[in-house]
């Protein structure tokens, strides 16, 4: 890996920032996976998430590293790694089996995508009328990024980021709103959980299904379970890898292509190699899910990728300028009001369909959480859940890419752009 230019920061080798950071992440989860002391106490409040955004972030902001001078962002981490990511966690989806889980809960999924959609639309035009700035400039692009993981993950939130060139500060201001705002959520909706029974009872909703559901997940949970062999590992990675590669070859002449013959292509990007790349990734996961490739999944496929994933939000959060996150608060603002329409939205579908309380939870977890933290409050009803959130998650990404960048092409119009 070459030298970085030369710059002002303390570090400047890009072999020496690639062991910080790698030690870093290292250091973040190991005290993570502490399960007694301080640190579980103080993961209780402090997600890890915001740990890998924020501590290169604190290393870009005193100088220890100049992240905008390094070539681990790019090519490396968004051009390789992020694409890779997209594949294995694709990979993972067993549309089948989602499809074999009920009308009812893909409904209520569904519902979610497109409340999160309309709430930022919403939201949007409702800053824009009571409060502009704050929704000047490229706040937009902002909320495209947080479009990607609200509806997808981290990875579709990544992709939005390249895709509409968000700078690096804005990217970091919403992915504290992302954190902030999401995992609030999240700890209100585990807190129901527990009153989940009463709920149901209240709307009178029908939760047979659920109930073999339950016993239907628990049955595939232990059928996929095992031990990776170096061989599996092996394969794994050149599915991804090998992926990456098909998708960067095809996309050049793609874009090419499109750039010269089709006159609508800049409007929607097309021109652009890397939207082809993530594209390409996306459908190519997709593909392989319907063959044997997707038991790779047993042998851990999400969880390199998941890997791979952690590694490029280092690389982003290494670029930020930590004071800078702290001068629009009012971006919190907007966030509540985007998810508190979601909420609405989404809870006036749940009483139209007269779902247990556990589609609304997971429907919208699994979209604003995706698949890190949806199977946490699936397995909050009950443990044998746990794989209906992963799911489910793993199904935004999937979706989250286009309906992002469909959102994107609906915001940046307007905002004028």
């Amino acid at each position: 890996m070459p030298e970085a230019v030369a710059s002002h920061a303390l570090i400047t080798n890009d072999i020496v920032v690639l062991g910080l950071i790698a030690a870093t992440l290292g250091v973040i989860f190991w005290t993570e996976s502490r399960e007694t002391g301080m640190w579980k106490k103080f993961y209780t409040y402090v997600p890890a998430l915001l740990l890998c955004y924020f501590i290169p972030g604190i290393y870009n902001s005193v100088g220890l590293i100049d992240g905008n001078n390094t070539s681990l962002y790019n090519p490396v981490a968004s051009r390789v790694l992020l694409p890779a990511a997209l594949v294995l966690l694709t990979l993972t989806i067993d549309i089948k089996g989602i499809l074999r889980l009920g009308p009812k809960l893909l409904l209520m999924y569904a519902a979610s995508s497109i409340s999160v959609m309309i709430g930022a639309v919403a939201a949007f035009a409702l800053f824009a009328a009571l409060h502009p700035a704050t929704v000047a400039g490229d706040t937009w692009a902002g909320m495209t990024a947080l479009a990607g993981s609200w509806i997808g993950g981290g990875a579709n939130m990544m992709a939005m980021k390249e895709v509409f060139e968000v700078d690096a500060t804005t990217f970091g201001q919403f992915a504290v709103v992302d954190v902030g705002v999401g995992y609030v959520w999240m700890a209100i909706l585990i807190f129901l959980a527990g009153r989940a029974e009463a709920i149901d009872k209240r709307s009178g909703a029908d939760t047979r299904a659920l109930d073999d559901l339950k016993r239907r997940m628990a049955s595939f949970q232990a059928q996929h379970a095992r031990i990776a062999s170096l061989a599996d590992l092996m394969i794994i990675i050149g599915i991804a890898f090998g992926a990456v590669g098909l998708a960067h070859a095809v996309a050049g002449p793609l874009s090419t292509w499109f750039g010269a013959n089709v006159s609508w292509a800049k409007t929607v990007s097309l021109h652009e190699p890397f939207v082809w790349v993530v594209a390409l990734s996306t459908f190519i996961g997709l593909a392989l899910s319907f063959t044997r490739a997707r038991t790779y999944e047993g042998a851990g496929a999400s969880k390199i990728g998941t890997l791979l994933l952690y590694f490029l939000i280092a690389c982003i959060g290494m670029q930020m300028d930590i004071m800078a996150l702290l001068q629009r608060p009012e971006l919190f603002l907007l966030g509540v009001v985007w998810i508190v329409i979601h909420i609405g939205l989404l809870w006036v579908a749940g009483k139209l369909l007269r779902v247990p309380f556990f589609y609304f939870a997971i429907g919208s977890q699994s979209n604003i959480g995706g698949p890190a933290s949806a199977p946490v409050v699936a397995s909050v009803f009950h443990p044998s859940l746990a794989p209906v959130g992963a799911l489910l998650g793993t199904l935004g990404y999937a979706t989250g890419t286009g309906l992002a960048y469909l959102l994107g092409i609906i915001l940046r119009s307007m905002a004028g752009g």
